[in-house]
């Protein structure tokens, strides 16, 4: 009997290895020090899923063929990151915008239960901040 896969890692190629960084460092990641200076980064998140941030130089390495996925609305990958309320959407998407990171959708209630907006990150991928409208509902 084969073993169920299971996701394991979420992968990003990205163009500028220091503002990736920068920004998922700011949505709370624990990236180590010095990390912008190389091609590949992995962080393990609480519960054991991995996050890796790639340069395009190590695929290039096994794959001299492999050219970078093209920049442009955001939807190469989506990363949800859940928030401890509405009101922390709203902050952080505020913080966000405000230190530079374009803003893709305002904090909003959304029909589905959830106080909801999205960022984009460095190299355009849409990072949705969201928290369930209602705090007694955590399924929302």
């Amino acid at each position: 009997m084969t073993a169920t896969p299971h996701l394991d890692m979420i992968g990003l190629v990205v163009s500028d290895m220091a503002a990736s960084l920068a920004f998922y460092r700011r949505l709370g990641l624990d990236i180590p020090a010095g990390a912008e200076d190389q091609p590949h980064v992995e962080v393990t998140l609480p519960g054991g899923m991995r996050i890796g941030w790639d340069t395009g130089e190590v695929i290039r390495s096994f794959d001299p063929g492999w050219t970078r996925p093209a920049a442009g609305a955001g939807e190469r990958i989506g990363l949800a990151f859940l928030c401890d309320s509405p009101a922390a959407v709203d902050a952080l998407y505020a913080e966000l915008t405000g230190a530079g990171y374009a803003g893709h959708l305002k904090p909003w209630d959304a029909v589905w239960g959830q106080r909801y907006a999205v960022v984009l990150d460095p190299d355009g991928c849409g990072v949705s901040l969201f928290a369930p409208a209602d705090p007694a509902d955590p399924a929302a």
